[in-house]
């Protein structure tokens, strides 16, 4: 596994939209995936503040990187469950996706991402995920 395998996947399984967002592997290891996500005045809203379905997005997006740094290979999956929590606005910086895989089975997987300023480090949203591995 490396970090070129892993953004190849963006294009190999994800939807043209989610291409869109322009996600860049930073980094990887045991735990999971570090994604960032440039600035983009389209996932903007008023004030420069990202949305919060770009960051959801990205990291439903982070998260499935994640499973396939684990299993060392795509594996179908779905969403089973995302529960979000937004701290505090991001603007004018671009995030970073921090997602680890807390525990993966025969058929489900639970993860938790973070998501933060890439100036000033700053957590700006917290997500629990459950997949159901296909």
């Amino acid at each position: 596994m490396n970090t070129a395998t892993l953004q190849a996947a963006l294009a190999e399984y994800f939807a043209p939209w989610v291409q869109a967002l322009d996600l860049k592997v930073e980094a990887f290891d045991e735990q999971g995936v570090t994604l960032r996500l440039p600035k983009n005045p389209a996932l903007s809203r008023v004030g420069g503040m990202l949305c919060g379905q770009a960051m959801m997005a990205a990291a439903d997006t982070a998260m499935v990187l994640a499973l396939i740094r684990h299993f060392g290979e795509f594996r179908p999956c779905t969403t089973v469950q995302m529960n979000s929590s937004f701290l505090k606005p991001l603007s004018m910086q671009d995030a970073l996706i921090e997602a680890r895989v807390i525990r993966a089975g025969k058929s489900l997987a639970f993860g938790e991402i973070d998501i933060r300023g890439a100036d000033d480090g700053k957590s700006v949203s917290r997500a629990s995920t459950t997949y159901a591995l296909l």
